[in-house]
Parts: C-alpha cells; structure tokens; sequence
C-alpha cells in the first residue's frame, strides 16, 4: 500500500476513536513515514478532496469530521465528536454506523436544536436544512460552506 492510502487510512481511523483528526507530527510518528512526506500526502489527499487543510498543512477537516470544535457537536456511542455543518453531522453517524445525538441550534434564531438518528434513519423532526451554496460549488471555499 502507497503512503497516501497508509495516511488516509490512519487519519480516518484516528479520527473515529478520538474524535478529532491526528497532527502530522502523530501520524509521522505512528507510520514510521517523515513529517515532510506525511504533509506532503495530506496535500496530495486534500486534491482529491478528502481533507481539507489549514496554510500550515495540518488538518482542519476530514470531512464530515471537523478538527476544531463547532456548532454541530455529535455523540455516537460514547464518544464525541463535531461535524463542519449539519450535512456532516449525519455523515459521521453514517460513517461510524451508529445512532447519534446532534446537538446545535437553529442558524436564524439561535434556539438550540437536537437531532436524533436512530437505527440508520433521523428521526423526525420539524425542520428543514437550508444550503446558502449549491452543492456543486461547495469545494470552491470548503470552509465557508
């Protein structure tokens, strides 16, 4: 297996038990792979669209897992982690297939919100997702989606 696919697979997985992406420095040190080689497929997965990256090459998102603390926290068994929007926050429970808690809050009034999602399926509840970019241009400022 290449550096690359050896990186996404143990930033991915490091995610999912710790609830935040791993530093370069982690994964370099876990790999037995350089620290230069290391940023340097983060660059190479974040082309591919599978990471997004801060100026200093380190993970801000590897999506839909956030690597900072946001307004979308996530509970999935007994962990926690944040997701980078709401659409995320149902891909992490996808991902780690299991039922979660979303906890946010309602982006025009500010009342707090719970989501539930329940053997695979959210459960109902009386509101509606509204994306301010089409999809296709989410990758043009990943961030600001």
């Amino acid at each position: 297996m290449d550096n690359d696919a050896l990186v996404q697979q143990y930033v991915y997985r490091f995610t999912a038990d710790h609830g935040r992406p791993p530093a370069s420095s982690a994964v370099a040190s876990a790999l037995g792979i350089d620290q230069q080689e290391v940023l340097a497929a983060f660059r190479r997965i974040h082309g591919r669209r599978l990471l997004v990256l801060a100026r200093t090459g380190e993970i801000t998102m590897a999506p839909p897992f956030s690597a900072v603390p946001t307004p979308f926290r996530v509970e999935v068994t007994d962990r926690e982690y944040f997701a980078n929007c709401v659409w995320d926050s149902f891909g992490i429970a996808a991902a780690l297939h299991g039922d979660a808690k979303i906890d946010s809050s309602c982006a025009c009034c500010g009342e707090p919100m719970v989501l539930r999602i329940f053997d695979g399926q959210p459960l109902p509840e009386p509101a509606v997702a509204h994306f301010a970019v089409p999809a296709a241009h989410w990758w043009d400022d990943i961030t600001y989606t």
